[in-house]
């Protein structure tokens, strides 16, 4: 298995560029946006003459490189020859070829009813053949060679995050969200939890101004005999999960946390949550979605509280 692509030590600044080239119909298109996902700067389909120019220019984020038969100009000669120019210059590029079955190249040509780059007054099967003869040479030297053929969208992307994936294997864009209930769940939260049931700093006075970003609201939050066990848990969970979430190729994932208002007890858990994946090896961004927003908990009034309670 190729290593994941990462900057080349060799030569500060620079990252070693991958070439994208197989059948049409193979799926390089679907792969390129697979790699600009993984964090890839990604050209599809660029003229041969312009090949060597964009590889020796200095780049800081990963390249991959679409080459295929539509290119102009296209010679896998001429290909091979850039790539080893540019290599023993010392920006190393390496090659994906996508192969794909040609029972099943005629499917998707017939399915999707486009014509065949190399057969465009003969059955796709021609064109097939005719490429797979002259992309012969690039598939025997590719560093990595995928089988697309009884794969899905999916696959693929699996297949392609487990090689080229971010040299720490994790490229997973994590956000921890605090919420309130009070003004709705968000719709771009994948995983929810609902801290509602900790014990509601809103009820102190000398608390009620304050948010979950200040040490009194988390010290208060976090003597509830119930925050401790269940943060272990949540956890526990979401680093039982995340390994999941970045083998299946997901790209972002927001993991939010809820009480009624949005401003102590989500806060104060998503903070504590951010800082603890941090410190597990799992980089995050924190938004607090509701903390600026006036206080929304008098649903929540302890029991014997007087009906005429002030609520911010």
């Amino acid at each position: 298995m190729l290593e994941a692509l990462g900057p080349d030590p060799t030569r500060p600044g620079a990252a070693p560029v991958l070439l994208v080239t197989g059948l049409s119909g193979a799926g390089k298109s679907t792969a390129l946006k697979i790699l600009e996902d993984l964090g890839f700067e990604a050209v599809d389909n660029l003229p041969l003459s312009l090949l060597a120019p964009l590889v020796a220019a200095p780049a800081e984020r990963r390249v991959a490189i679409g080459i295929d038969t539509r290119t102009r100009a296209f010679s896998p000669q001429t290909v091979l020859g850039i790539v080893a120019d540019q290599t023993a210059r010392g920006r190393p590029m390496r090659i994906l070829f996508l192969d794909c079955a040609g029972h099943e190249l005629v499917r998707r040509f017939s399915e999707t009813r486009r014509r065949h780059p190399l057969a465009a007054d003969r059955p796709a099967g021609d064109g097939i053949a005719l490429e797979r003869e002259l992309l012969a040479e690039l598939r025997r030297v590719a560093d990595v060679v995928i089988d697309t053929t009884d794969m899905g969208p999916h696959d693929l992307r699996r297949a392609i995050a487990s090689r080229f994936g971010s040299a720490s294997g994790r490229t997973l864009t994590l956000t921890i969200l605090s919420f309130g209930y009070a003004r709705g769940v968000p719709r771009d939260a994948d995983i929810v939890f609902d801290m509602r049931f900790l014990s509601n700093p809103h009820w102190d006075p000398a608390l009620r101004p304050l948010t979950g970003c200040d040490p009194a609201v988390q010290q208060h939050v976090a003597a509830d005999p119930l925050y401790a066990p269940a943060l272990e848990r949540v956890m526990g969970l979401l680093t039982l999960l995340l390994p999941g979430y970045v083998r299946e190729g997901r790209a972002y994932l927001t993991v939010a946390f809820g009480c009624t208002g949005g401003r102590h007890r989500s806060v104060a858990v998503a903070e504590a949550v951010a800082t603890a994946l941090n410190e597990a090896g799992w980089a995050n961004a924190v938004v607090h979605r509701d903390r600026a927003q006036g206080a929304a908990d008098e649903d929540e009034a302890p029991i014997g509280a007087g009906a005429g309670k002030d609520v911010a």
